[in-house]
């Protein structure tokens, strides 16, 4: 719609308003909620037409009927029991797992390791925003050096850089992830409970262990070398496992796995994190935010630096902030390692340290842990990993 047709129709309406006798306030607040109307129903439009939408609902939906059949077959328990026979310690079970399961380029990972956090730290003392955090940090390590992650294979197309000079650029950068959560989240846990009673059956642990590896393995394999993307490899494997826990004599109800994954406050929660997202692409503020970061005086690695953490703290999201500011370093240093490497690590931590991150909704959610308590930590240990880096990188430049 024309934006002075728009301000017309809002002045007559304050006018209207004002001769009923309304007050200033509402009838101003009420002529600018229908000015930014068309932009609102817009985004709305868009969210709800756009596959990507419905890939990550359906692929959250399918993640958790497998964790409730994984769950409520033994496999799961079993699992976390074979492993920490195999590291002798629940506290490397911690850290590891969520992080394999990180490798794995869905939404729906974070959902898949928490009920693995939650029975490996069953016997010790530690708070659930403490699993949470462990949940969600170790869960995002490999952002820095996988060749799978969507973010990554943007960051090298866009920015002109090659896929193994970059990964070799930033690996380091998933050490020190590692690293600093330990240290962080894993080192202050009391390791006298630590240890879990072993099971007797090795075949039985063997089993459990591969029933609930499997499905991630093949979902990988489905996802990335057979091009299917996540919400249609996910609900295959679901499937297929759903059949195997039958034929191994571990039946599951399958009316409790269907309705059991109808989480709508979570579904609700992510829609609504897609829908403002939306609303930013629609009302250009992303756009006016890079305009006004790049008439700065700054220097050129601080304004790469600043949008790139500000874009992801909106976006809450790798392909976000990369599809904005990664055409900016292409424009600036096409093939810039450096410059490409800085866009990368702040724009990974403002996706870290907000609550448009999906993963960090939904891993909240399941251990009904606050918020900011979760985030505290997660704060702290991008500070080690920022710090870090900013040195390094300004004494190699």
């Amino acid at each position: 719609m024309n934006i002075f047709l728009l301000l017309t129709i809002a002045m007559l309406m304050v006018i209207l308003m004002l001769r009923r006798h309304i007050p200033i306030g509402p009838c101003m607040l009420t002529s600018g909620i229908f000015i930014w109307l068309p932009y609102l129903v817009q985004a709305l439009r868009e969210t709800l037409t756009m596959p990507r939408t419905y890939d990550i609902l359906f692929a959250l939906y399918f993640v958790m009927c497998l964790e409730i059949e994984l769950r409520t077959s033994g496999a799961l328990a079993g699992m976390v029991q074979a492993l920490q026979r195999i590291f002798s310690s629940a506290k490397v079970t911690l850290a590891v797992m969520p992080a394999f399961l990180g490798l794995l380029p869905s939404l729906g990972g974070a959902r898949f390791s928490a009920p693995i956090v939650e029975e490996a730290s069953k016997n010790l003392p530690i708070e659930q925003e403490h699993k949470a955090a462990i949940n969600f940090w170790f869960r995002h390590i490999f952002e820095f050096s996988s060749p799978i992650i969507p973010g990554m294979i943007m960051a090298c197309n866009i920015a002109g850089v090659s896929y193994g000079e970059f990964i070799l650029h930033l690996a380091w950068l998933t050490v020190l992830a590692f690293s600093a959560g330990w240290f962080v989240l894993i080192r202050p846990i009391k390791a006298a409970n630590s240890r879990t009673e072993t099971i007797a059956n090795d075949s039985q642990g063997t089993q459990d262990l591969w029933l609930a590896l499997s499905p991630v393995i093949i979902t990988f394999i489905l996802v990335v070398f057979c091009g299917l993307n996540a919400s249609a490899g996910m609900g295959l494997v679901t499937a297929c496992l759903f059949l195997v826990l039958r034929f191994t004599n571990r039946e599951v109800g399958l009316k409790d796995v269907v309705i059991g994954a109808l989480d709508i406050k979570m579904f609700l929660n992510v829609l609504c994190i897609l829908y403002f997202i939306q609303i930013l692409t629609v009302t250009h503020v992303l756009q006016e935010i890079v305009a006004a970061f790049q008439s700065s005086p700054l220097p050129v690695p601080v304004i790469i630096a600043c949008v790139s953490f500000i874009i992801g703290v909106l976006t809450g999201m790798s392909q976000g902030h990369v599809a904005i500011v990664m055409p900016i370093v292409a424009a600036m240093q096409t093939g810039s390692l450096n410059l490409a490497g800085v866009a990368m690590a702040f724009g990974i931590a403002g996706q870290m340290l907000t609550p448009t991150h999906m993963c960090l909704v939904i891993t909240v959610d399941y251990f009904k842990a606050n918020f900011f308590k979760t985030l505290k930590p997660v704060l702290l240990c991008e500070i080690i990993i920022l710090t870090l880096f900013t040195a390094y990188t300004y004494f190699t430049w």
